[in-house]
């Protein structure tokens, strides 16, 4: 029980004794500790209440996709939606935009005091956030975005909420303008494109057409049908010499038969009842109908085969009439043979000049005509069959010619049906775009005044600032006596030496130190309420209305 009194009250004596320490250092340091608390803590104190308060709005935008299936309208906005968000932020943050915002709605009107416009300008742009919210997408690691949101933070409420939706109103019109701008100038570009290529493509068609003009018939895609004439015109040719070779047995025919008509016998003056040699006479019917079926024999064999039927029945009538006039021939020899055989009476005539004759002798000259026909044409024939050849012989030289031509012609008429396919797709893009079909922006929760504000936390960052300016101020005490090394008192001095201490003689203060000490308290007294005048005084001018510092102050974004 002793020992556990003795640990006790050996714990008081040290607690008595630190804090009798304790109160000595006040003592000593006391104003000193009050010199650097107090104007900090008026510092903290003033800042904390002179800094104004931060409200915060936001207005959250659904992003509506194309309105139309893309199945059926293609768009040509194919920029990704991020990326036009920001072209269109850097185009809604720019320097006049942002500038008429300040002055339509008077943002602040403190600092404008202080700073320059493009100081302003920038603390504006801080103060605007966007932020985008996308949902996740299967079978892609990042995020589509469906929606953002826009937020403004400002002194006044009322005045932040218009302008948070004044900025939300300025992305869906400034992305209307943007997609139309977009589609637009694709289709102008294409028209461009297309007027260009539309020349080059009327340039080159007229090249082939003045080539297939000059080289009518030598063309490759007429390779067959020259072919096919030239093959025509071969058999044209067999068919007319083939049509000689009759003709000309036909004449040869035609004079051997004129040549038996008109064979002189004897003197060529008849008696009554006699006849003229061994052959019928001129005048016989079966001679006259046997060259007549003979000339129908040969126009029928030009024409027909000899199975022919007309062919078969005139053959079996000459046959029949060859028989009649041999039969003839032979009743006439055998009257010449015997000369007691009757005469028919009559007195000897010239014979007069047969019509058959005649008739044969026109024959011949039709036929003979008829030769002449035949040649000519033949001639006419060759003379085609050799430009067809040299047709069909050039065609190779052309078809490497028109090929090259074709070549350049087809891929120029490719490639304006594509520009002609997607200058009619941009056109459609174009009209959707107008029409506000496409992808556009909507808001969804415009902004409303704050109801509380967001910066600063004056209860907290008054405790902050002044456990600061008490640490401090501890600090500087606790360091200005572990710095001084004087003697305080006669504890000090003893466990400092040795040799005994005789005497310990107090300070004399005289009535002129007090009147000089009293002094000296009022003017300290006076320049610290001066100081702490003009720290106030500071204080309040940096921070009324400073909004950067209150919002660095509460730790947002800055």
């Amino acid at each position: 029980m002793t020992t556990g009194a003795g640990h006790a009250s050996g714990d008081e004596a040290r607690r008595a004794g630190a804090l009798e320490a304790a109160a000595q250092v006040w003592a000593r340091r006391k104003w000193l500790g009050l010199f650097v608390f107090v104007p900090l803590a008026t510092l903290v104190a003033v800042l904390v209440t002179a800094l104004p308060y931060l409200y915060e709005s936001t207005a959250l935008v659904l992003v509506e996709r194309q309105q139309v299936p893309e199945e059926f309208v293609r768009s040509t906005v194919t920029s990704a939606l991020e990326t036009r968000l920001h072209t269109i932020s850097q185009e809604i943050l720019s320097r006049s935009r942002l500038q008429q915002l300040i002055t339509r709605f008077g943002l602040y009107p403190d600092l404008q005091k202080r700073v320059g416009p493009e100081e302003l300008i920038e603390r504006m742009r801080r103060d605007v956030q966007l932020e985008l919210r996308g949902a996740e997408q299967r079978g892609e690691q990042r995020k589509a975005t469906i929606a953002f949101t826009i937020s403004y933070r400002g002194s006044d409420p009322q005045t932040v909420a218009q302008v948070t939706n004044t900025l939300a109103s300025f992305y869906i019109e400034e992305n209307l303008k943007v997609r139309e701008r977009q589609a637009a100038g694709t289709a102008d570009f294409l028209r461009v494109q297309l007027d260009q290529v539309k020349a080059r493509l009327d340039q080159q068609e007229k090249q082939v057409g003045e080539f297939k003009k000059r080289h009518v018939g030598e063309l490759p895609q007429e390779m067959e049908v020259n072919l096919a004439t030239l093959e025509r015109l071969n058999t044209q040719l067999r068919l007319n010499g083939d049509n000689q070779s009759r003709v000309l047995e036909r004449r040869e025919s035609l004079r051997r038969q004129l040549a038996e008509v008109t064979a002189p016998s004897g003197t060529g003056v008849l008696l009554p009842g006699s006849v003229t040699g061994a052959s019928s006479t001129p005048s016989d019917p079966n001679v006259l109908r046997l060259m007549r079926l003979r000339q129908e024999l040969v126009e029928l064999k030009t024409r027909f085969s000899d199975k022919y039927p007309d062919v078969v029945r005139i053959k079996s009538e000459i046959a029949e009439v060859e028989r009649a006039v041999e039969e003839a021939k032979t009743t006439a020899a055998a009257a010449l043979e015997d000369p007691a055989a009757p005469r028919p009476p009559g007195p000897v005539a010239v014979t007069p000049p047969d019509p058959t004759i005649l008739r044969m002798r026109q024959w011949l000259s039709e036929v003979e005509g008829e030769v002449k026909i035949l040649n000519a044409e033949a001639d006419r024939l060759r003379k085609a069959i050799q430009g067809y050849q040299q047709r069909v012989q050039d065609t190779p030289l052309r078809e490497q010619q028109y090929r090259e031509l074709a070549r350049d012609y087809d891929s120029t008429k490719e490639l304006y049906a594509s520009l002609l396919k997607r200058f009619a797709e941009s056109q459609i893009s174009e009209s959707m775009e107008q029409r506000q079909k496409g992808e556009q922006f909507r808001v969804i929760d415009s902004a409303l005044p704050a109801d509380h504000p967001i910066a600063p936390d004056r209860k907290r960052l008054l405790g902050v600032g002044l456990a600061l300016a008490l640490g401090l101020a501890v600090g500087l005490v606790l360091l200005a006596e572990h710095l001084n090394t004087g003697f305080h008192s006669l504890d000090d001095l003893r466990a400092f030496t040795s040799v005994p201490v005789v005497a310990s003689i107090p300070r004399i203060v005289t009535a002129g130190d007090r009147t000089r000490h009293r002094r000296r308290f009022q003017l300290a007294a006076v320049t610290a309420v001066l100081g702490l005048a003009l720290i106030a005084g500071g204080s309040f001018w940096l921070a009324h209305g400073n909004e950067q510092l209150a919002a660095l102050l509460a730790g947002r974004r800055s």
